[in-house]
């Protein structure tokens, strides 16, 4: 199985760099087996059958963006930050320009908030900050921006609406530093509209990692090894999807990141287990699904694990379809893109 099985050529003018208004308007591909329609996320209404549950993954992205000094006697140098993950001696964190940073000295990002190298390597820094608990949240939201993805970066800087506009309406839990971005898409009225249809809902934790926008670097895929993201499925969440597979409903993850911790946290025969910890599970052609029976998600980079990932779920000659599709159609790629829901032909063993 090779890298460029997964590539395709993607015009730059479909990379969104903002979201649909109002979040439910945009388009959605509903593929179902081989048929592909051209529908709207507000349309779920429709799609939709009582009975089916959507898993959210309700993480909530922090302004992880930073931009800092380092002062050296009278020389300055503008140093910015992008925070990674927590760990037990600091937050590791990659800089630019790394040369300018040494172990020991200080980056001030404002006022209040800022933080001493406590080690570093050649690809990033481990950062110990003086403040802690809501004092260090408060400081943050601050100082720091939303790390928009480098597709869209490259574009325009962040600013204040992506504050809103790169959260999902039911985020909770702090420490993700990308969006679950199938998520972006609903609206408290559409949550309303799904409720009285008799959709349910459950949801999960995965803190989303910068790893999720790393290259495939390696030729034969099946030797990738994925970035470890931590997440939480709790016995409330397990017993209700247990419940929804017992009455015949349809366990539907919105998000990759959704389905990647639910599949983790699966037993083979599908049963679902309470479980905490880091997933580095990789999903490729050949992933026999475990709870999973159909997904809502966007449209991936070229060559990426979340191709492969949709790939496995639809088949490779019919995710190809579907994005062939996607791409005549004119639909927006990416996290501030369009949506699909893909409806794979199988019956639940």
């Amino acid at each position: 199985m090779k890298l460029a099985d997964f590539d395709f050529d993607l015009p730059e003018a479909l990379i969104a760099t903002r979201p649909a208004r109002p979040r439910s308007a945009a388009r959605l591909l509903l593929a179902e087996g081989d048929q592909i329609s051209d529908r709207h996320v507000s349309d779920l209404t429709d799609i939709l059958q009582p009975g089916d549950r959507l898993v959210l993954n309700n993480t909530k992205v922090i302004p992880a963006r930073l931009f800092g000094t380092r002062q050296r006697g009278d020389a300055v140098a503008r140093i910015e930050i992008t925070l990674l993950e927590p760990g037990a001696q600091g937050w590791r964190a990659l800089a630019k320009p790394l040369r300018k940073v040494n172990e020991g000295e200080v980056i001030r990002f404002s006022d209040r908030l800022s933080a001493t190298v406590a080690a570093r390597t050649e690809t990033d820094l481990t950062l110990t900050f003086a403040l802690r608990g809501d004092d260090f949240d408060k400081a943050l939201a601050e100082a720091g921006v939303m790390p928009l993805p480098p597709y869209i970066a490259a574009k325009r800087a962040a600013d204040d609406l992506d504050r809103t506009d790169y959260q999902t309406v039911f985020a909770r839990h702090a420490g993700a530093v990308a969006a679950p971005t199938a998520s972006l898409h609903f609206d408290e009225a559409l949550l309303r509209a799904l409720t009285a249809k008799g959709v349910t809902f459950t949801e999960v934790t995965l803190h989303v990692g910068a790893g999720t926008f790393l290259p495939v670097k390696v030729e034969d895929v099946t030797s990738h090894r994925m970035h470890a993201e931590w997440g939480r499925v709790s016995a409330t969440a397990a017993a209700e999807i247990n419940a929804t597979r017992r009455a015949g409903g349809r366990v539907i993850p919105v998000g990759t990141t959704a389905l990647r911790l639910i599949e983790s946290a699966a037993s083979p025969d599908g049963t679902l287990h309470p479980w905490e910890g880091e997933t580095d599970i990789f999903i490729y052609p050949g992933y026999r699904f475990r709870v999973t029976d159909a997904l809502m998600t966007n449209f991936h980079l070229p060559k990426s694990t979340l191709v492969m990932l949709v790939a496995a779920l639809m088949g490779e000659a019919r995710i190809r379809r579907i994005y062939d599709h996607a791409i005549a159609s004119g639909y927006r790629f990416f996290s501030y893109g369009d949506s699909s829901l893909l409806i794979p032909e199988r019956s639940r063993s």
